[in-house]
């Protein structure tokens, strides 16, 4: 009986959450639910680490939201430190991560500034308004695309083998 209720756990966790993820190539475009992701390699070199050898290549991707929806993540009203933002992750799963370099691109939306006025005092006691901005959330418009580039250093010989899946 335990077996059957912690397969049916896993597989809820498997259908509900999203470890979808589909390889892409470079030069290729995948749709992820309107979002269209691009990778593409700008530049391949070998290198020598520690008496071995890799190639490190320098790789860019960009999303585009053609879903005809607005992305929008709203943050609470309460102090909090944003992590999760990203809409999107391309991980190379042959990347080494030598030599302080990426296992992973994470395609992040546009932030919303607000400017926010406040009354305080300053150091000679008089009363003024300052003006600061805020992020208020994040968003990506249709049509909007958003960008990064990393640097992912795999053996030698090797092509950066790459997935992507939508986190958002």
């Amino acid at each position: 009986m335990k077996k059957i209720q912690l397969l049916t756990a896993l597989i809820f966790l498997f259908t509900v959450s999203n470890f979808y993820s589909q390889k892409i190539t470079d030069g290729a475009t995948v749709d992820l639910n309107g979002l269209a992701v691009t990778f593409n390699i700008l530049n391949k070199e070998s290198i020598n680490v520690g008496g071995k050898s890799f190639d490190r290549y320098k790789v860019s991707a960009s999303a585009t939201n053609n879903s005809g929806k607005s992305i929008n993540i709203r943050l609470s009203n309460a102090p909090q430190i944003v992590t999760n933002i990203g809409i999107v992750e391309i991980n190379c799963i042959n990347a080494t991560g030598a030599k302080l370099t990426s296992k992973k691109i994470d395609l992040k939306p546009k932030a919303h500034n607000l400017n926010v006025t406040y009354w305080a005092y300053n150091k000679e006691g008089k009363y003024e308004s300052s003006v600061i901005p805020v992020i208020a959330g994040y968003y990506l418009d249709p049509g909007d695309t958003v960008s990064d580039n990393a640097i992912f250093v795999v053996p030698q010989g090797e092509t950066p083998d790459v997935s992507v899946r939508k986190l958002q």
